[in-house]
């Protein structure tokens, strides 16, 4: 006769290895996961502290077209946005530039499409915070990134030339990942970086 302690640890078993299927990412590499959703994503979910009138000191979300690509379209990890003095991102950032950016892999349906709900730890997705850089028009680099962002968001180009929007990137400073049960997980902001996709 089976005990009972067998039976449900052969359940339990079971349960997790269906859990696991179940996630959109397979692997415990959380750095690889947050370099993954940044580099798939067109687009982040971003928080500022608001400063406009009616929302002064609450918390502000606001949607960002986002590139980590390089002018080969290779992964550096490095998150740019285009940011203008019109919108309520640009304003925010200019009292306090601590922002936090949001990437989830149902950007791209992948958890609706194996029928998880978004708001699913293995829907995973990753936090990441840190400061809004201006990028220097006078550095050696800067029109190829530019290059690279427009290439990824044709519309860009027309934001530059009537908008005045004027390109920047995520100083990283900390970094979340959630990818399956039992909370978030802290990625390094350098071992985030050392990831080559």
């Amino acid at each position: 006769m089976i005990s009972n302690t067998l039976i449900v640890t052969i359940l339990m078993t079971l349960c997790l290895n269906i859990a696991c299927g179940l996630s959109t990412y397979k692997k415990t590499d959380h750095a690889l996961v947050a370099r993954k959703l940044v580099h798939q994503a067109n687009w982040a979910a971003v928080g500022s502290i608001s400063t406009h009138r009616k929302l002064k000191d609450y918390p502000m979300v606001n949607v960002l077209a986002v590139n980590d690509n390089n002018e080969k379209k290779e992964s550096l990890g490095r998150i740019q946005f285009l940011l203008t003095n019109l919108d309520f991102t640009g304003k925010d950032v200019k009292q306090n530039n601590n922002v936090t950016l949001l990437f989830s892999d149902e950007q791209l349906l992948h958890c609706s499409e194996q029928n998880m709900d978004p708001m699913e730890p293995t829907c995973a997705r990753t936090i990441i915070s840190g400061k809004v850089l201006k990028l220097d028009e006078n550095t050696k680099d800067y029109q190829a990134s530019v290059t690279s962002f427009v290439d990824r968001h044709p519309a860009a180009q027309k934001w530059i030339d009537k908008h005045n929007f004027y390109l920047c990137e995520l100083e990283i400073t900390n970094i979340f990942v959630l990818d399956f049960y039992g909370g978030a997980n802290n990625v390094k902001p350098e071992d985030y970086y050392k990831i080559k996709l």
